[in-house]
C-alpha cells in the first residue's frame, strides 16, 4: 500500500510535488520545446493543446492504484515548475521505472540529478521497490550520465528499440537494486 496523500518531497534546492491543474500551461510549454521532446519517449512536439491538463488529471488515480507516482519538480526558492519525475510501476515485482526531464534552461546544474535521488530514496523506502530501471536514448549521454551518478548500472543497449519521428532510435538501459536487497 502507497502512503496517501502522496507526499511532497524536499531537497536542498527542490520541491518534488504533485502536479496541479493550474501547472499545464507551464507544462505545455517546457516539455513541449524541441530539445525535451527531441530526447523523451513519450512527450510529443508540437505538444498538443489539452494533453498537459489530461497528463495532470491521471495522476492521482495511478498513484492510488500503485501504479505511477509523479512529481513537479520545482524551485525551493521561487515554487517555479522546472521539471517533472516520476515512477511507473510493476509493484507486484516491486520494480518501477523513472522517468524525467528538466526544463533547458535549468541544464547543467545538477537538478535532474538531486531530483532523482529523492524519488530513488522514496521509491526505495514508502514504496518498498527492490529496483528502479531507467531508459534513455543513446545520443543523450547526459541522462546517462545523470544515472550514472545516481549509482545506476547500464545492463543493457537495445538497438532500434523505438521509433521516435521516423528514426529508430537505440536504447540503453540502466538499473539500480535496493541497498537493502545487496
Amino acid at each position: 500500500m502507497w502512503p496517501t496523500p502522496q507526499p511532497v518531497l524536499e531537497t536542498e534546492r527542490l520541491i518534488l510535488r504533485p502536479l496541479k491543474p493550474a501547472d499545464a500551461k507551464t507544462v505545455q510549454q517546457l516539455a513541449g520545446e524541441f530539445a525535451i521532446a527531441d530526447t523523451t519517449m513519450e512527450i510529443p512536439r508540437p505538444y498538443p493543446d489539452g494533453a498537459a491538463e489530461e497528463f495532470i488529471a491521471s495522476h492521482p488515480a495511478k498513484y492510488n492504484s500503485g501504479e505511477a507516482v509523479n512529481f513537479g519538480i520545482a524551485l525551493k526558492d521561487n515554487h517555479s515548475l522546472i521539471g517533472d519525475i516520476g515512477l511507473v510501476g510493476a509493484s507486484r515485482f516491486h520494480r518501477a521505472e523513472m522517468g524525467y526531464w528538466i526544463a533547458k534552461p535549468f541544464w547543467n546544474r545538477g537538478y535532474a540529478t538531486e531530483a532523482a535521488r529523492a524519488v530513488i530514496d522514496f521509491g526505495f523506502g514508502s514504496l518498498a521497490l527492490h529496483k528502479i530501471v531507467a531508459r534513455y536514448f543513446s545520443r543523450n549521454p547526459a541522462s546517462g550520465r545523470v544515472l550514472q551518478k545516481l549509482g545506476f548500472v547500464q545492463e543493457g543497449l537495445l538497438r532500434d528499440q523505438v521509433m521516435k519521428w521516423d528514426r529508430f532510435e537505440d536504447e540503453v538501459i540502466c538499473a539500480l537494486i535496493s541497498a537493502r536487497s545487496l
